[in-house]
């Protein structure tokens, strides 16, 4: 697949504002109405992270979902984690486009 150049990475974030990249990785943070929303969001990522074959890194504490994304195999950003986050996107703010 290829590891993204910065300058790749930066451009592709522009379509998701929510996102950061920082420790060779990309990250968000989503905050729910409460944990139930929060958990139901991660069940449904979770059914797209094993259709793409690609897991993140993450962690929740009671309605604040925390996800950071990166290619281990490839070392570092990788077309698979933008794929992942637009996935993520769609789950997390499926009214806004």
């Amino acid at each position: 697949m290829g590891k993204l150049t910065e300058q790749e990475i930066e451009a592709k974030l522009l379509r998701f504002p929510d996102w950061e990249y920082y420790d060779n990785a990309i990250h968000a943070e989503f905050e729910f109405e409460n944990f139930k929303d929060c958990f139901s969001a991660m069940s449904r990522i979770a059914f797209e992270c094993e259709a793409l074959n690609h897991h993140p890194n993450w962690s929740n504490v009671y309605n604040v979902l925390s996800i950071s994304l990166s290619t281990h195999d490839d070392g570092g950003v990788t077309n698979k984690d933008f794929k992942l986050a637009e996935a993520i996107e769609f789950i997390v703010e499926p009214d806004e486009e």
